[in-house]
Protein backbone atom coordinates (compact mmCIF):
# COMPACT_ATOMS: atom_id res chain seq x y z
CA UNK A 1 0.00 0.00 0.00
CA UNK A 2 0.93 3.05 -0.66
CA UNK A 3 1.95 5.61 2.07
CA UNK A 4 -0.39 8.98 1.94
CA UNK A 5 0.97 10.30 5.37
CA UNK A 6 1.93 13.84 4.80
CA UNK A 7 5.67 14.67 4.47
CA UNK A 8 6.76 16.31 7.67
CA UNK A 9 8.85 19.86 7.15
CA UNK A 10 11.70 20.37 8.86
CA UNK A 11 12.86 23.74 9.81
CA UNK A 12 15.26 25.15 7.77
CA UNK A 13 18.51 25.43 9.87
CA UNK A 14 19.55 29.20 10.63
CA UNK A 15 23.12 28.45 11.04
CA UNK A 16 23.05 26.67 7.12
CA UNK A 17 24.67 29.62 5.29
CA UNK A 18 22.98 28.26 2.29
CA UNK A 19 24.28 27.94 -1.31
CA UNK A 20 26.95 29.63 -1.92
CA UNK A 21 26.37 32.95 -4.14
CA UNK A 22 28.58 32.79 -7.29
CA UNK A 23 30.81 36.40 -6.74
CA UNK A 24 30.88 39.17 -9.11
CA UNK A 25 33.52 39.79 -11.11
CA UNK A 26 34.79 43.25 -11.65
CA UNK A 27 33.79 44.51 -14.56
CA UNK A 28 35.90 47.30 -15.96
CA UNK A 29 34.39 48.13 -19.46
CA UNK A 30 31.64 50.96 -17.97
CA UNK A 31 34.18 52.56 -15.70
CA UNK A 32 35.80 52.95 -18.91
CA UNK A 33 33.61 54.38 -20.45
CA UNK A 34 33.23 57.51 -18.48
CA UNK A 35 36.62 57.75 -17.50
CA UNK A 36 37.19 60.01 -20.56
CA UNK A 37 34.29 61.82 -19.20
CA UNK A 38 35.87 62.00 -15.67
CA UNK A 39 39.48 63.29 -16.88
CA UNK A 40 37.51 65.94 -18.82
CA UNK A 41 35.53 67.04 -15.79
CA UNK A 42 38.73 67.29 -13.63
CA UNK A 43 40.95 68.56 -15.69
CA UNK A 44 38.26 71.90 -16.84
CA UNK A 45 36.39 71.94 -13.23
CA UNK A 46 38.09 70.22 -10.66
CA UNK A 47 41.82 71.30 -10.96
CA UNK A 48 40.72 75.08 -11.08
CA UNK A 49 39.09 74.76 -8.24
CA UNK A 50 41.93 73.20 -6.66
CA UNK A 51 43.99 76.23 -7.91
CA UNK A 52 41.81 78.64 -6.66
CA UNK A 53 41.70 77.16 -3.25
CA UNK A 54 45.30 76.93 -2.97
CA UNK A 55 45.44 80.87 -4.07
CA UNK A 56 43.14 81.85 -1.34
CA UNK A 57 45.88 81.43 1.21
CA UNK A 58 48.53 83.20 -1.05
CA UNK A 59 48.96 86.50 -2.15
CA UNK A 60 49.18 86.68 -5.68
CA UNK A 61 49.76 89.82 -7.85
CA UNK A 62 51.53 91.41 -10.72
CA UNK A 63 54.73 89.76 -9.70
CA UNK A 64 53.60 86.58 -9.14
CA UNK A 65 52.39 86.70 -13.05
CA UNK A 66 55.53 87.20 -14.12
CA UNK A 67 57.23 84.06 -12.38
CA UNK A 68 57.86 85.40 -8.81
CA UNK A 69 57.08 82.13 -6.70
CA UNK A 70 53.76 83.39 -4.31
CA UNK A 71 53.76 84.50 -0.93
CA UNK A 72 52.02 82.17 1.82
CA UNK A 73 49.51 84.59 3.75
CA UNK A 74 47.31 81.85 5.51
CA UNK A 75 44.07 83.14 6.23
CA UNK A 76 44.62 86.61 6.15
CA UNK A 77 42.73 87.43 2.30
CA UNK A 78 39.62 85.93 4.69
CA UNK A 79 40.02 88.07 7.56
CA UNK A 80 40.65 90.77 4.80
CA UNK A 81 37.51 90.04 3.49
CA UNK A 82 35.55 89.63 6.47
CA UNK A 83 36.75 92.84 8.00
CA UNK A 84 35.89 94.63 5.02
CA UNK A 85 32.10 96.31 5.33
CA UNK A 86 32.26 96.13 1.53
CA UNK A 87 32.40 92.12 1.41
CA UNK A 88 29.05 92.27 3.71
CA UNK A 89 27.49 94.60 1.38
CA UNK A 90 27.57 92.82 -1.63
CA UNK A 91 27.00 89.35 0.55
CA UNK A 92 23.64 91.06 0.78
CA UNK A 93 22.98 92.34 -2.65
CA UNK A 94 23.43 88.45 -3.82
CA UNK A 95 21.43 87.09 -0.94
CA UNK A 96 18.56 89.97 -1.21
CA UNK A 97 18.62 89.16 -5.06
CA UNK A 98 18.75 85.43 -4.90
CA UNK A 99 15.27 85.66 -2.89
CA UNK A 100 13.50 87.48 -4.77
CA UNK A 101 14.45 86.13 -8.13
CA UNK A 102 14.30 82.90 -6.89
CA UNK A 103 10.63 83.40 -5.76
CA UNK A 104 9.58 85.16 -9.22
CA UNK A 105 10.97 82.17 -11.25
CA UNK A 106 8.48 79.38 -9.12
CA UNK A 107 6.07 80.98 -9.67
CA UNK A 108 6.02 82.47 -13.05
CA UNK A 109 7.79 79.18 -14.24
CA UNK A 110 5.03 77.29 -12.28
CA UNK A 111 2.24 79.36 -13.39
CA UNK A 112 3.48 78.72 -17.26
CA UNK A 113 3.78 74.95 -16.90
CA UNK A 114 0.23 75.14 -15.31
CA UNK A 115 -1.11 76.80 -18.54
CA UNK A 116 0.95 75.01 -20.62
CA UNK A 117 -0.87 71.81 -19.07
CA UNK A 118 -4.70 73.31 -19.53
CA UNK A 119 -4.10 74.40 -23.35
CA UNK A 120 -4.79 72.13 -26.47
CA UNK A 121 -1.62 70.38 -27.74
CA UNK A 122 -1.20 72.69 -31.19
CA UNK A 123 -1.63 76.05 -28.64
CA UNK A 124 0.78 74.29 -26.13
CA UNK A 125 3.33 73.41 -28.71
CA UNK A 126 3.13 77.62 -29.69
CA UNK A 127 3.69 78.55 -26.49
CA UNK A 128 6.32 76.30 -24.99
CA UNK A 129 8.63 77.27 -28.54
CA UNK A 130 8.06 80.84 -27.73
CA UNK A 131 8.87 80.65 -24.40
CA UNK A 132 12.04 78.62 -25.05
CA UNK A 133 13.11 81.77 -27.27
CA UNK A 134 14.13 82.89 -24.09
CA UNK A 135 15.94 80.41 -22.37
CA UNK A 136 17.94 79.46 -25.61
CA UNK A 137 18.86 83.41 -25.14
CA UNK A 138 22.64 83.08 -24.06
CA UNK A 139 23.17 85.24 -21.05
CA UNK A 140 25.29 87.93 -23.07
CA UNK A 141 22.58 88.60 -25.70
CA UNK A 142 19.86 88.84 -23.06
CA UNK A 143 22.25 91.42 -21.18
CA UNK A 144 22.35 93.10 -24.46
CA UNK A 145 18.65 92.91 -24.97
CA UNK A 146 17.76 94.65 -21.47
CA UNK A 147 20.41 97.50 -21.54
CA UNK A 148 18.88 98.49 -24.72
CA UNK A 149 15.57 98.55 -23.77
CA UNK A 150 16.08 99.91 -20.12
CA UNK A 151 18.81 102.58 -21.75
CA UNK A 152 18.50 106.06 -21.46
CA UNK A 153 19.17 106.97 -24.20
CA UNK A 154 16.50 105.68 -26.79
CA UNK A 155 15.29 103.50 -24.43
CA UNK A 156 11.84 101.48 -25.67
CA UNK A 157 10.70 101.03 -21.69
CA UNK A 158 11.79 105.02 -21.16
CA UNK A 159 9.94 106.07 -24.36
CA UNK A 160 7.11 104.00 -23.18
CA UNK A 161 7.07 105.62 -20.11
CA UNK A 162 7.06 109.36 -20.86
CA UNK A 163 4.29 108.72 -23.44
CA UNK A 164 1.85 108.01 -20.64
CA UNK A 165 -0.07 110.54 -18.37
CA UNK A 166 1.78 111.96 -15.94
CA UNK A 167 -0.23 111.35 -13.29
CA UNK A 168 -0.28 107.76 -13.61
CA UNK A 169 4.42 107.22 -13.49
CA UNK A 170 4.91 110.53 -13.04
CA UNK A 171 7.71 112.57 -16.00
CA UNK A 172 10.79 112.93 -16.79
CA UNK A 173 11.40 109.32 -17.85
CA UNK A 174 12.80 110.49 -21.29
CA UNK A 175 16.20 110.39 -19.83
CA UNK A 176 16.19 107.91 -16.85
CA UNK A 177 19.07 106.21 -15.76
CA UNK A 178 18.45 102.53 -14.67
CA UNK A 179 21.31 101.61 -13.61
CA UNK A 180 22.67 104.81 -11.74
CA UNK A 181 21.48 102.97 -8.50
CA UNK A 182 21.52 99.52 -6.69
CA UNK A 183 17.75 99.05 -6.34
CA UNK A 184 16.79 99.91 -9.86
CA UNK A 185 20.10 98.00 -11.12
CA UNK A 186 18.92 95.13 -9.35
CA UNK A 187 15.29 95.56 -10.60
CA UNK A 188 16.84 95.23 -14.17
CA UNK A 189 18.80 92.33 -13.43
CA UNK A 190 15.67 90.56 -12.08
CA UNK A 191 13.47 91.27 -14.93
CA UNK A 192 16.01 89.66 -17.23
CA UNK A 193 17.26 86.98 -15.01
CA UNK A 194 13.80 85.72 -14.49
CA UNK A 195 12.53 85.63 -18.06
CA UNK A 196 15.55 83.39 -19.00
CA UNK A 197 15.39 81.13 -16.13
CA UNK A 198 10.90 80.45 -15.96
CA UNK A 199 11.22 78.31 -18.78
CA UNK A 200 12.96 75.58 -17.91
CA UNK A 201 11.02 75.78 -14.49
CA UNK A 202 7.78 75.35 -16.78
CA UNK A 203 8.88 72.48 -18.77
CA UNK A 204 9.89 70.88 -15.88
CA UNK A 205 6.21 71.48 -14.17
CA UNK A 206 4.80 70.27 -17.27
CA UNK A 207 6.79 67.08 -17.43
CA UNK A 208 5.77 66.65 -14.04
CA UNK A 209 2.34 67.07 -14.61
CA UNK A 210 2.24 64.70 -17.35
CA UNK A 211 2.87 61.68 -14.73
CA UNK A 212 -0.02 62.74 -11.80
CA UNK A 213 -2.88 60.17 -12.97
CA UNK A 214 -5.78 62.83 -13.92
CA UNK A 215 -7.90 60.67 -11.79
CA UNK A 216 -7.13 62.86 -8.69
CA UNK A 217 -8.07 65.80 -9.96
CA UNK A 218 -11.41 64.19 -11.28
CA UNK A 219 -11.80 62.78 -7.67
CA UNK A 220 -10.89 65.74 -5.94
CA UNK A 221 -13.21 67.63 -8.42
CA UNK A 222 -16.18 65.30 -7.36
CA UNK A 223 -15.36 66.15 -4.01
CA UNK A 224 -15.72 69.88 -4.41
CA UNK A 225 -12.60 70.81 -4.15
CA UNK A 226 -11.37 74.10 -6.00
CA UNK A 227 -8.43 74.42 -7.97
CA UNK A 228 -6.67 76.08 -5.83
CA UNK A 229 -7.16 73.27 -3.31
CA UNK A 230 -6.43 70.47 -5.65
CA UNK A 231 -2.83 72.10 -6.77
CA UNK A 232 -1.65 72.19 -2.85
CA UNK A 233 -3.36 68.98 -1.70
CA UNK A 234 -2.12 67.09 -4.88
CA UNK A 235 0.35 68.70 -7.30
CA UNK A 236 1.98 70.35 -4.31
CA UNK A 237 3.06 66.83 -2.73
CA UNK A 238 3.34 65.11 -5.92
CA UNK A 239 5.92 67.54 -7.36
CA UNK A 240 7.90 68.38 -4.53
CA UNK A 241 11.14 66.42 -5.74
CA UNK A 242 10.68 68.77 -9.02
CA UNK A 243 10.32 71.88 -7.28
CA UNK A 244 13.21 71.35 -4.65
CA UNK A 245 15.59 70.55 -7.26
CA UNK A 246 14.25 73.49 -9.31
CA UNK A 247 14.54 75.47 -6.45
CA UNK A 248 18.11 74.80 -5.34
CA UNK A 249 19.39 75.17 -9.37
CA UNK A 250 17.84 78.41 -9.13
CA UNK A 251 19.43 79.56 -6.14
CA UNK A 252 23.14 78.21 -7.48
CA UNK A 253 22.34 80.06 -11.04
CA UNK A 254 21.14 83.54 -9.19
CA UNK A 255 23.68 83.56 -6.45
CA UNK A 256 26.96 83.20 -9.28
CA UNK A 257 25.05 85.35 -11.64
CA UNK A 258 27.91 87.55 -13.14
CA UNK A 259 27.40 88.09 -17.03
CA UNK A 260 24.15 89.90 -16.93
CA UNK A 261 25.60 92.51 -13.82
CA UNK A 262 28.75 92.65 -15.92
CA UNK A 263 27.26 93.82 -18.96
CA UNK A 264 24.22 96.21 -17.47
CA UNK A 265 26.53 98.37 -14.51
CA UNK A 266 30.06 97.10 -15.31
CA UNK A 267 32.97 97.80 -12.93
CA UNK A 268 31.98 101.60 -12.23
CA UNK A 269 29.12 101.04 -10.10
CA UNK A 270 30.46 99.66 -7.17
CA UNK A 271 27.25 99.99 -5.26
CA UNK A 272 25.61 97.21 -7.14
CA UNK A 273 28.32 94.44 -6.66
CA UNK A 274 27.31 91.44 -5.85
CA UNK A 275 29.87 88.41 -4.54
CA UNK A 276 31.24 87.18 -8.35
CA UNK A 277 31.33 90.89 -9.60
CA UNK A 278 33.50 91.66 -6.50
CA UNK A 279 35.66 88.67 -7.00
CA UNK A 280 36.54 89.59 -10.54
CA UNK A 281 37.17 93.30 -9.68
CA UNK A 282 39.37 92.45 -7.04
CA UNK A 283 41.37 89.35 -9.32
CA UNK A 284 41.25 91.47 -12.80
CA UNK A 285 39.26 94.45 -12.20
CA UNK A 286 42.39 96.52 -11.45
CA UNK A 287 46.29 97.36 -13.06
CA UNK A 288 47.22 95.83 -9.54
CA UNK A 289 45.34 92.49 -9.66
CA UNK A 290 44.45 90.67 -6.06
CA UNK A 291 44.40 87.09 -7.63
CA UNK A 292 44.54 85.90 -3.77
CA UNK A 293 41.67 88.30 -2.39
CA UNK A 294 39.96 87.10 -5.12
CA UNK A 295 40.28 83.38 -5.01
CA UNK A 296 39.18 84.06 -1.34
CA UNK A 297 35.97 85.75 -2.43
CA UNK A 298 35.66 82.97 -5.07
CA UNK A 299 36.05 80.21 -2.30
CA UNK A 300 33.26 81.89 0.45
CA UNK A 301 30.79 82.17 -2.94
CA UNK A 302 31.67 78.79 -3.43
CA UNK A 303 30.99 76.99 0.21
CA UNK A 304 27.38 79.08 0.72
CA UNK A 305 26.34 77.05 -2.35
CA UNK A 306 27.74 73.84 -1.37
CA UNK A 307 25.55 74.64 2.18
CA UNK A 308 22.54 75.03 0.41
CA UNK A 309 23.46 72.15 -2.08
CA UNK A 310 23.94 69.88 1.55
CA UNK A 311 20.77 70.97 2.93
CA UNK A 312 19.00 69.68 -0.67
CA UNK A 313 20.78 66.63 -0.63
CA UNK A 314 19.91 66.30 3.22
CA UNK A 315 16.08 66.81 2.70
CA UNK A 316 15.97 64.57 -0.33
CA UNK A 317 17.93 61.46 1.73
CA UNK A 318 14.88 61.96 4.54
CA UNK A 319 12.23 61.58 2.46
CA UNK A 320 13.82 58.59 0.91
CA UNK A 321 14.12 57.31 4.53
CA UNK A 322 10.81 58.07 5.69
CA UNK A 323 8.64 56.80 2.09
Amino acid sequence: MLDTAPAVRTAPDRDDPGPARPRRRFRPGPYLLILPTVAVIAVLMFWPIVQIGIMSFQKVGTRQLRGEPAEQVGLDNFRTIVDDPFFWQTLRHTVLFAVVAVVLTMVVGTLIGLLLNKLGRRMANVVAGGVLVAWATPPVTAAIIFSWLFGSTGGLVNWTLDKLPDALVGGGWDDHNWFATPLSTYTVLTICVVWQACPFVAVSVLAGLKSVPSELYEAARVDGSSAWRSFWSITVPLLKPIFLLLIVMSIIWDFKVFTQLFIMSGLANRDAFNLSLYAYSEAFGSLNPKLGMGSAIAVVLTLLLLVVTAVYVRVMVRQGETR
